[in-house]
């Protein structure tokens, strides 16, 4: 195996272009008066596929910071998490 000094510097443009494609980004929930601390750890379990602690985390983060990051990964993978929180009410932004 060839280490990458050695590779074609095409490729290794190309291989940055990918990796800046699929930057790591955050999904941010913000705090409201609206909604009950019940409605949103039952969401973060359901969209975000969190346990019933790790949401009841966040939900006090929320509650106490303003906003906490819920969920990190792709833009392509957070857009529907974000659809899921906010069709329910909340206020999500991925950042």
């Amino acid at each position: 195996m060839r280490p990458f000094a050695e590779l074609d510097p095409e490729i290794l443009e190309l291989t940055e272009e990918v990796i800046e494609a699929e930057e790591v980004r955050d999904l941010v929930v913000f705090n409201d008066d609206v909604n009950t601390f019940d409605h949103v750890i039952n969401t973060l379990v359901k969209v975000c596929r969190h346990t019933m602690e790790q949401a009841e985390q966040c939900t006090w983060l929320i509650h106490y910071k303003g906003k906490c990051t819920v969920k990190q990964g792709t833009f392509a993978e957070l857009i529907p998490m974000r659809q899921g929180i906010c069709d329910r009410g909340i206020s999500a932004e991925i950042v």
